[in-house]
């Protein structure tokens, strides 16, 4: 038998003793990390109970139209199962789920699925089953640029050249205390006004109370310059299980004539040792993955990355 209950902040435990032992938990789905942010999206995540045990949870939030999301506040959502979630119970899991939301006049819902490089055992039963029992279909399709640690391609000569400029200019790199990341968010700021005219999802407030909170998951790098000591470039790193990823990058115009990048990737990729699988550089397309920005995803490529894809459904209710 099958149960579904809405989560309230009294299973704040429950829930993230679960995330920590999920076969596709990372720390975005801590509920330290999930509500930092709740003053902007109306929470409805889900609790799955099979047989009286909680087996899976669904991190997702409400709009005004009644369509649930998992998760619009995340890079991806998707359900998080306990080992012994088989194909047969996810798909009647997504069966309790869909009554669960028609009872409360829900009319759609938009999945945002875990990619599989973050996994740490195979888990596509959801994606099976929202297709089987939900009918779901493809909404968006978004691709990243991921490197397998044990098998690296080696870098483009492009970006190779940009490792002796920096050598060159005796750039140093440095992991970032609160200092750094205030300049880096302020090339990054800079970088997304003049490009985007947009400011980057996070405050300089809310990245230092995430890394006060996640010390060992989020971390930051900076490149510098020898004579003044100021930032030139950096990225912000999210460390899961499975994957590095950068969360963000940034390089002032000193920093990219100075190949401030191409030094620090190369430290990141080549030097450092993560106890993880991939190194994944993120999405490169824009407008629900209908426009490729060619020349970001070839910087990427060029450190050795290849495309993994961001899978977004939909389905009705």
């Amino acid at each position: 038998m099958i149960e579904i209950k809405r989560y309230t902040p009294q299973e704040k435990q429950d829930w993230n003793d679960f995330v920590a032992k999920s076969r596709q938990g990372t720390f975005l789905f801590d509920r330290n990390y999930m509500d930092y942010h709740q003053d902007r999206f109306h929470d409805h995540s889900l609790m799955i109970f099979y047989n009286g045990k909680l087996c899976a949870l669904l991190p997702a939030n409400e709009v005004v139209d009644k369509t649930l999301v998992s998760h619009q506040g995340l890079t991806y959502g998707g359900l998080l199962t306990c080992n012994k979630m088989t194909a047969a119970i996810t798909c009647q899991v997504f069966d309790a789920i869909n009554i669960y939301l028609k009872e409360r006049g829900f009319q759609k819902v938009i999945y945002k699925a875990i990619p599989w490089i973050y996994h740490n055992i195979p888990s596509e039963e959801d994606l099976y089953a929202i297709m089987q029992t939900c009918k779901a279909r493809l909404l968006a399709r978004e691709i990243s640029t991921t490197i397998p640690l044990m098998h690296k391609l080696r870098f483009s000569e492009q970006r190779r050249r940009g490792i002796h400029k920096a050598n060159r200019c005796n750039l140093t790199i440095h992991e970032a205390n609160m200092n750094d990341i205030w300049e880096f968010w302020n090339i990054l700021n800079t970088n997304l006004q003049h490009k985007y005219h947009t400011a980057p999802v996070h405050t300089y407030e809310e990245l230092k109370l995430l890394m006060t909170r996640f010390p060992e998951n989020i971390k930051g790098y900076v490149v510098k310059d020898a004579e003044n000591h100021n930032v030139l470039a950096g990225s912000l790193i999210y460390i899961t299980p499975q994957v590095t990823h950068t969360q963000y990058i940034a390089a002032s115009p000193q920093g990219k004539e100075e190949g401030a990048l191409d030094l620090l990737f190369d430290e990141l990729i080549n030097q450092k040792q993560w106890n993880t699988t991939y190194f994944d550089f993120g999405k490169s397309t824009e407008q629900q993955g209908t426009y490729l920005n060619e020349n970001l995803i070839h910087q990427k490529e060029g450190f050795g990355g290849r495309g993994v894809v961001y899978d977004t459904y939909e389905w009705e209710l």
